[in-house]
């Protein structure tokens, strides 16, 4: 009865991982399909130049797979070493994970106040050839979610050093409508638009935060009870 129920998490955590392992084969496909394409995706921050979206999913997808193989061969092989590392892994992530979400609440405001001046120093490099990737981030933002600039589109006069906005900042969108300062131009920022938007959507991505979180515990469980069935010395 005992060995049929391993038996059964065995082959349940072989296939949880081999579906993890293709997820992160995904991720990583389009993390490097943004990288070759990177038009409209790039990041806003000049202090984190390689933290872009493209960047970020590689990483991600990268993760996911190495963690995926070792579950997954892990798991097949009962492999005490492979579970062992499979174990260790998500256990390193979880404590990060926890770390790095306690030190965003407890600094918050101070996260919030350099962020926005970190993007406001970004602002100046729109403009420049070598950030075309900066400048379409910021048109596809500022058009999707009606803002301009960070706090207020006064922001675009002081990093481009004249009174002219991006046109994506403009109600009626034209060519070279930015130049027209009798134009109407969104009043509010793009901070504060994103600001608004987690606000209201904070109950959806709690639950989803705990799902992960339940998944991400329930995951570095399964290794545990295979492990000790394992004759395997590591």
């Amino acid at each position: 009865m005992a060995r049929g129920c391993l038996c059964c998490l065995k082959y349940l955590m072989f296939i949880f991982n081999l579906i993890f392992w293709l997820c992160g084969c995904g991720l990583l496909g389009v993390g490097i399909w943004l990288s070759v394409s990177q038009g409209s995706f790039a990041t806003f921050s000049p202090s984190f130049p390689s933290l872009s979206a493209a960047n970020m999913v590689i990483a991600v997808g990268a993760i996911v797979m190495v963690t995926g193989f070792l579950g997954c061969l892990g798991a097949i092989k009962e492999n005490k070493c492979l579970l062992l590392s499979f174990f260790i892994v998500l256990l390193i992530i979880l404590l990060a994970e926890l770390i790095l979400l306690t030190l965003f609440f407890v600094y918050s405001d101070k996260v919030s106040e350099n962020a926005k001046q970190d993007l406001k120093d970004g602002l100046a490099l729109y403009n420049s050839e070598n950030n075309i990737g900066l400048r379409n981030a910021w048109n596809i933002i500022q058009a999707e979610w009606k803002c301009c600039g960070v706090i207020a589109y006064s922001d675009w006069h002081d990093a481009l050093k004249e009174k002219v906005v991006p046109d994506r900042c403009c109600q009626e969108h034209y060519q070279n409508c930015g130049r027209n300062s009798t134009n109407m131009f969104w009043s509010r920022g793009c901070f504060e638009k994103v600001e608004e938007w987690l606000g209201e959507n904070k109950h959806l991505l709690g639950t989803i935060g705990m799902v992960i979180l339940v998944v991400q515990i329930s995951t570095t469980i399964f290794p545990v009870p295979v492990m000790r069935s394992s004759n395997d010395v590591c």
